[in-house]
């Protein structure tokens, strides 16, 4: 393979994934409910207290999103990717089933973002990116190691940490 198509690849990925998640970040913030609303949200998937876990969720989305299109501290920001797209799997998606379009939304978004930022991570940003130009290389499986350690075990902790998932109401005899 030229290097430039990989290049080429790995710069459409990283700054695809990257728009996304800046995008949903900037939704949260900014748009429908705004923060209170996310953290009103987030309060009744169970992740208390919900405000913090708004603010949280949407500046990792937001931050990640523009290192991503950058290319910078790559492994870092697709640990953000897979962090905050596994929460989310194993707090709302999961339970719904694989297909989107599922009512309550099933998991094949938030399952191909987290597996593209473990991707990612493997990867690397490739020449076209701000690591590269600054000589920041995480050679072998460091960048991988970074982005598995780092999005798994933050979104391990932080749900042993704050989930607390609702209780279902038992029927009614």
């Amino acid at each position: 393979m030229d290097a430039d198509q990989l290049n080429l690849g790995l710069l459409l990925l990283r700054v695809v994934v990257g728009v996304v998640m800046f995008a949903h970040g900037y939704n949260h913030v900014f748009r429908g409910g705004k923060i209170a609303g996310t953290g009103r949200w987030f309060a009744s998937l169970g992740m208390k207290p919900g405000w913090l876990h708004a603010w949280l969720a949407s500046s990792v989305e937001l931050g990640a999103g523009v290192m991503l299109i950058l290319g910078f501290l790559t492994p870092l920001a697709a640990a953000g990717v897979v962090g905050v797209m596994l929460v989310a799997w194993i707090i709302n998606h999961l339970r719904n089933g694989f297909f989107i379009f599922r009512p309550g939304e099933g998991f094949e978004y938030v399952m191909t973002l987290c597996i593209c930022g473990l991707a990612i991570g493997a990867l690397g940003p490739g020449k076209w990116s701000l690591d590269h130009a600054l000589d920041i290389e995480f050679t072998g499986w460091w960048g991988f190691a970074i982005t598995a350690i780092g999005g798994i075990g933050g979104a391990v902790a932080l749900l042993a940490v704050f989930w607390r998932p609702p209780r279902k109401e038992p029927a009614a005899t």
